[in-house]
């Protein structure tokens, strides 16, 4: 599935058309089980390569595999920045200034559309101008979990269990360092409230009574002081 969704060509395109994801700039996001986005990224190496290694623990970065479990992974959508590479009419800063614009644009959205209003970035984009509607690239999302292994990888219990060990090793990441990025401080407060959030849904499931509300619970984005700032220390960051 995940090699599917990396060689899929554009909806429609003739036969022997390049995949989408062999764009060299442009920016994805991850989607859980309960289509929660949970980390926004960008390239200019290529979609495909960056997303690879985020999919198959091979990020180049010490403690990238530490911040986000693969496995936690439901879809990917990608937005292509088709011919930027080979714009001649734009300079490498003016690539990157408008990169980054997308990918502060699709990081806020998808802190808009995230129920805790927090994903699991370690790296807060750039400040910069947000993109308008009429400027964004077409978006491509595709599933990433194949049939045979979908009921396991979502099962509750699974994930608990997973989410747990993923923040464990994180802090250990921290511990033996001592001194990290905020950012990384951060994902360990996000990932511990994503766990108790799932534990406390899945008690509810097993005690007979409704799921709690979120809002009347966790207010993530209180105890991590927002989403939206700049970061004070970004040497781990990606």
């Amino acid at each position: 599935m995940i090699e599917a969704a990396l060689r899929a060509p554009v909806p429609g395109a003739p036969a022997g058309s390049l995949a989408i994801s062999t764009t060299r700039w442009g920016v994805y996001a991850f989607y859980d089980f309960e289509d929660e986005p949970i980390y926004v990224g960008q390239t200019n190496e290529s979609l495909r390569v960056r997303i690879r290694r985020h999919l198959t623990n091979q990020r180049t970065d010490a403690v990238g595999m530490r911040v986000l479990d693969p496995y936690e992974i439901m879809s990917i959508e990608m937005w292509p920045l088709v011919g930027l590479d080979t714009d001649a009419t734009l300079t490498v800063a003016e690539k990157r200034h408008h990169l980054n614009r997308l990918e502060r644009t699709v990081y806020e959205r998808a802190i808009d559309a995230s129920r805790f209003g927090v994903i699991l970035n370690e790296k807060i984009p750039p400040d910069v101008p947000l993109l308008g509607d009429d400027e964004l690239p077409t978006p491509y999302r595709f599933p990433v979990v194949p049939d045979e292994v979908l009921e396991e990888r979502r099962h509750p219990d699974n994930r608990i269990a997973r989410r747990a060990e993923t923040l464990g090793r994180l802090a250990n990441v921290i511990r033996e360092r001592g001194s990290v990025s905020t950012g990384l401080r951060r994902v360990v407060v996000v990932q511990a409230a994503r766990l108790a959030w799932l534990g406390a849904v899945r008690l509810a499931e097993a005690e007979g009574r409704p799921a709690p509300n979120l809002d009347d619970t966790i207010d993530l984005r209180a105890l991590v002081a927002g989403a939206l700032g700049p970061d004070d220390d970004e040497d781990d960051a990606e």
